[in-house]
């Protein structure tokens, strides 16, 4: 069984009962797992944030980054 969570209840969903649509968060394995999901999303943005400032900060255009042929 998977598990959701519902970012306009706050509330944790499953399969049988999950909300349709842009509100919900998910696949979870385990109902702790979509509880924290919130933070999951949080932590993984700053994260992805933090490789975007990386790649403008080296330039970021990819056009010496890639591989030559």
């Amino acid at each position: 069984m998977s598990f959701w969570y519902n970012v306009d209840t706050g509330q944790v969903e499953t399969d049988e009962n999950r909300s349709r649509g842009e509100q919900v968060l998910g696949p979870y394995a385990s109902e702790a797992e979509a509880r924290a999901a919130l933070d999951t999303a949080h932590k993984k943005t700053e994260s992805w944030d933090a490789e975007d400032r990386e790649w403008n900060e080296r330039g970021g255009s990819g056009a010496s980054d890639g591989p030559t042929t």
